[in-house]
């Protein structure tokens, strides 16, 4: 089984994916580490904010030989993004080429209010983060909503909406551990 867990940087997806590791069996593969090492051994990116800056036609490669490599593996969680914020606009992370690899079978959706999000990714000094504004925030949130419906109704997986509240990571993940 491959399921996806996702959400906008600053939402507490790796937070929350430590603790949900700490309790299944399934091996968490991280889809943007490995377009991070791929690209670094191709000497294209020196962090792995820089990927999302990369040409479109460079980062849909890169997705291509990752979900290839991820494809092959089984009882997985994918911890990936539904869609990635570029100069061009919004990027599919799950393109039609990555959902064909991948055959996931269920899908979730970290999501904060927009305000939550901002306030935690300006007080992470440990990530070179775009600056957006609450309406940008909220904006991608969105598009992720619409990028994982027409995902499901590609792949026929399910779709769960987990709310990650403030100070509160573990209830988001009890909330995925309780759908796996």
């Amino acid at each position: 089984m491959r399921v996806v867990i996702s959400g906008i940087p600053g939402v507490g997806k790796s937070t929350i994916l430590e603790m949900v590791s700490k309790k299944t069996q399934y091996e968490i593969i991280n889809f943007g580490t490995l377009m991070f090492d791929m690209a670094v051994d191709l000497d294209l990116v020196k962090s792995r904010d820089d990927i999302r800056r990369l040409d479109v036609d460079t980062q849909k490669n890169l997705q291509k030989k990752a979900s290839n490599k991820i494809g092959k593996m089984d009882n997985i969680i994918i911890d990936t993004h539904m869609s990635i914020k570029s100069p061009a606009g919004y990027l599919p992370g799950l393109p039609e080429w990555v959902l064909r690899e991948l055959m996931v079978s269920s899908y979730f959706l970290i999501e904060s209010t927009p305000e939550e999000i901002k306030r935690r990714r300006d007080n992470d000094s440990t990530r070179s983060r775009d600056s957006d504004t609450v309406q940008d925030i909220k904006e991608h949130q969105e598009v992720n909503r619409y990028y994982a419906a027409a995902y499901s109704v590609y792949s026929g997986a399910t779709i769960k909406y987990i709310y990650n509240p403030d100070n509160h990571p573990e209830i988001a993940a009890e909330s995925i551990l309780g759908g796996l």
